[in-house]
């Protein structure tokens, strides 16, 4: 199957910092129906493990990948074994962040690196919408992080901070389009069946503008970590 353009877009990060190949081992935290790590063993070869709260393991990405299920740092992966581990949009639905953070530091080989997105709380969709803002989605997410606050909680955590990108693989267009919708609606709830035709003619009115402004602090962010040296 092709790779999803979310998928293309994580890729797109991990290879600007992690050169993967068959001896690889990496591990997905919160890896939802595990179609990142299906792709990434395909194309590279790697060793795959993924992590969810939810029970997944019959979704037919995970099938040829080890697949934990539970709370994160409950769960026995080993010291130092992992050359990547990423948590896209995990973070900010975990109730003991420090502890997830220690429990991959652990986890990671001594050259591997930590891959970690959020929604970013000091960026422009939050200062555009408020309290409408989608990345508060209370009670989903249980903890929100402007820049200043990711960079001190992996520091917090003994992690050591190789690079910071003001965006991430999530489109930042889903926060402008659900933003400016629950403004209009004002907490009236969105339909988003109905709201799938506007969304991709939004879409394709901002095609030209998008690619220009999607790195400028729209709405994620991302942390890249290793373990001290």
């Amino acid at each position: 199957a092709a790779m999803n353009s979310l998928d293309r877009e994580k890729l797109r990060i991990v290879e600007r910092y992690v050169r993967l190949g068959p001896t690889s081992r990496v591990l997905d935290v919160g890896c939802g129906a595990g179609t990142f790590l299906k792709h990434l063993r395909t194309t590279c070869g790697a060793h795959v493990a993924g992590v969810d709260f939810v029970d997944l393991s019959n979704q037919p990405a995970l099938q040829d990948t080890v697949f934990h299920c539970g709370l994160f740092y409950d769960q026995e992966i080993g010291r130092s074994r992992f050359d990547l581990i990423t948590m896209w949009h995990f973070l900010e639905h975990d109730y003991d962040p420090r502890k997830s953070l220690a429990h991959a530091r652990d986890a990671l080989k001594a050259d591997g690196r930590l891959i970690i997105e959020v929604p970013r709380l000091d960026s422009v969709t939050f200062r555009l919408f408020g309290d409408r803002w989608p990345g508060l989605q209370a009670p989903q997410h249980t903890a929100l992080y402007d820049r200043k606050m990711l960079l001190e909680t992996v520091a917090r955590a003994g992690l050591e901070v190789v690079d910071y990108l003001p965006y991430g693989a999530f489109p930042p267009y889903f926060y402008l389009f659900c933003g400016m919708a629950f403004k209009v609606l004002k907490g009236r709830g969105l339909n988003f069946r109905a709201a799938i035709y506007p969304y991709f003619v939004g879409q394709l009115l901002l095609l030209l503008v998008l690619p220009l402004i999607k790195r400028l602090n729209l709405a994620m962010q991302t942390v890249v970590c290793r373990r001290p040296r």
